[in-house]
């Protein structure tokens, strides 16, 4: 009696803080919020001639409402200590302080109206599985099975909090028992604090200040609590309104540079991978050749492959050897050029990104050897690399984009612009005259 006086005082305390904060809901509490937990105490009420005496529980409750008006509930009870009832007959007992577990699964039906969610009353089936510590007849049984019905009543005091009451009667076991069930508790359901589904009214709100109506954010996609949802270094506003850019891509043109790095930083356009239209990508230019991506004329020399390797294999198929004999010729008319060979794949769902590095790096180590072995170029001026799926050109969305994604890039840097001579003799390209030696 003691636990069910402080429940109900518990109860009563977190309803009187709450009571004010409490206001109808314009959402759907049920989908957004759909699980709760409950504790209390409760009474058992056995039938007369019972080998135990009615007693009080505690018990818990785990529910989870499917919509507004149907719910699935779990419960578990426990009566620690149960008194033999004495018989003047002598009929089979028990020992004093026998306990009790009762497992339970109910479907609840609500009759709740749905323009005030606070009272909540509900009709309640079936079934339950008692376990005493003791035998409870001569036959030695310890289970009762058994389905039960009945009805209750939440109130709901706030989105979270509620209080319970409900009563329970078996309609059905193996000696067709009658018992009876009260259970009164707190209720709590989690995952109401999520942010409801706003509608404005009476004028345009701004919350972030990024110059996007709150609406007009949430039908285009962008937070409207956060005024750079793509974190790019531009507000939303900024790259709807201005810069006509993707709020939601960092990197709207695909090149390796945020938009906010190419608007602030580099002056380049955030639209256009390649600015300055030397062959090269913003990106690549900023990022790994320390070139001017606002210069065309000290773009390096870019050749793109589509080279499709076996699945899971890093051998070059022969049918490529006729592109790379292009890049050899190149670095053979300049003997001071050097060639830098990156590996790149695509991303799917199963895509592992360690292991894509290796792989695309032992790729890209395939490319090197075949420009060092076959067409006579020293190894010491080329270098390999593998990116994986981490510098993609465009979305892995179809087959055709990561096709543009699985690529060999190799990038030649020019020597001292110079060549040999079909006689062997180094020509310099500026002036057409033999280098002396």
């Amino acid at each position: 009696m003691r636990l069910l006086k402080l429940l109900c005082i518990g109860a009563c305390s977190v309803a009187l803080t709450g009571w004010s904060s409490v206001q109808a809901a314009e959402r759907d509490l049920f989908e957004d919020a759909p699980w709760y937990i409950g504790l209390g105490v409760g009474h058992f009420n056995f039938e007369g001639d019972a080998v135990v005496q009615d007693d009080f529980f505690v018990g818990l409750r785990l529910g989870y409402d499917l919509n507004k008006f149907f719910g699935l509930e779990f419960g578990v009870d426990y009566a620690p200590s149960l008194d033999n009832t004495v018989f003047p007959d002598q009929r089979y007992s028990i020992d004093d302080d026998a306990s009790l577990i009762r497992l339970s699964f109910d479907v609840l039906l609500h009759l709740r109206n749905t323009q005030n969610l606070r009272w909540d009353p509900y009709l309640a089936l079936g079934a339950g599985y008692m376990r005493f510590s003791e035998a409870v007849n001569k036959d030695g049984d310890k289970g009762i099975f058994g389905l039960h019905g009945g009805a209750g009543l939440f109130y709901h005091f706030s989105d979270a909090w509620a209080v319970r009451g409900d009563f329970r009667t078996t309609i059905a076991s193996e000696n067709t028992e009658f018992a009876a069930i009260v259970f009164v508790g707190v209720n709590y359901r989690w995952g109401t604090a999520i942010a409801p589904k706003y509608t404005l009214s009476g004028g345009d709100l701004d919350s972030d200040g990024d110059g996007l109506t709150d609406a007009y954010e949430m039908q285009i996609g962008t937070n409207p609590f956060d005024p750079d949802t793509d974190k790019d270094g531009l507000s939303d506003g900024e790259e709807v309104l201005v810069y006509k850019t993707d709020p939601l891509n960092p990197d709207t043109d695909w090149d390796g540079l945020t938009d906010g790095a190419e608007v602030l930083v580099y002056k380049t356009d955030p639209l256009n991978p390649d600015t300055d239209g030397g062959g090269v990508r913003d990106g690549h230019e900023v990022i790994e050749d320390g070139t001017d991506p606002l210069d065309p004329s000290d773009d390096l020399q870019l050749f793109t492959l589509n080279i499709e390797f076996d699945y899971d294999k890093h051998f070059l198929r022969p049918q490529y050897h006729a592109d790379l004999d292009v890049v050899v010729k190149v670095l053979q008319r300049d003997p001071g050029a050097t060639a830098r060979i990156e590996g790149h794949a695509d991303r799917r769902r199963t895509s592992k990104h360690d292991y894509n590095m290796r792989l695309s790096e032992r790729r890209a180590n395939s490319v090197l050897s075949y420009i060092a072995d076959v067409g006579g170029i020293s190894r010491s001026r080329l270098t390999a690399v593998g990116y994986g799926f981490t510098r993609p050109v465009a979305p892995n969305d179809t087959e055709v984009n990561m096709q543009k994604n699985r690529r060999t890039e190799i990038y030649i840097r020019k020597g001292n612009q110079q060549e040999i001579s079909p006689t062997g003799q180094v020509i310099d390209l500026k002036t057409d005259a033999p280098v002396a030696p």
